[in-house]
């Protein structure tokens, strides 16, 4: 199986790509996803988060109060690197299970992993090859006030809390630019597959 690393920046609309990639065929996955899994109820990455950030970023229900740590965390770069250094390592073991387990019912298939912190964490030398999602950086901060419902300064905060566009676009075998209609940028993605495709053999 040709395993496929996605990343970018928040906002710059890697869901959406990830999204056209599965409907063409590969096997995707958001990192998103396995995040929230390995920091369940009663999971190893929740008692781990919870024995470094303390138990009023859990809520009644017993679940992670995302939004509280989220506040705390992109406040401080040191507590967010603690963060990251507690939870790579169960996302990490997450993703590779689920890309073992497509790889044996499809072995020339392609398996597409999305996360933001792909590169900040090194998990991008796991895979064969590496799409950045960029876009214009006006665009950027605009899509994230209006999806995280976040002030200009909030958003710039978030943005400056990963790596730069420019910065992630220097690893990229390939790259999308999310900047114009969802027309271009399906075009842009089916040339992508369309090169995955012929490396998979599939």
């Amino acid at each position: 199986m040709l395993r496929v690393g996605l990343t970018g920046s928040i906002g710059v609309g890697k869901s959406h790509v990830t999204a056209v990639l599965a409907e063409l065929g590969c096997h995707a996955l958001d990192a998103d996803q396995t995040a929230r899994e390995v920091v369940a109820p009663g999971s190893a990455g929740l008692r781990a988060v919870t024995e470094r950030f303390g138990t009023e970023i859990i809520r009644a229900d017993g679940t992670l109060d995302r939004e509280k740590l989220g506040t705390l965390v992109f406040a401080d770069e040191e507590l967010r690197q603690q963060l990251n250094s507690i939870l790579h390592p169960y996302i990490i073991s997450r993703q590779d299970e689920i890309l073992n387990a497509w790889e044996a019912e499809d072995p020339c298939g392609i398996g597409v992993v999305d996360a933001a912190l792909l590169i900040e964490s090194g998990g991008y030398k796991r895979f064969d090859k590496l799409i950045v999602v960029h876009c214009e950086p006006e665009a950027q901060l605009q899509r994230v006030m209006k999806r995280n419902n976040l002030t200009r300064a909030d958003a710039e905060l978030r943005i400056r809390a990963q790596l730069s566009q420019n910065e992630k676009m220097e690893f990229a075998d390939y790259l999308i630019d999310t900047s114009g209609d969802f027309a271009a940028t399906r075009r842009q993605t089916e040339e992508v597959f369309e090169a995955l495709r012929a490396l998979a053999g599939s």
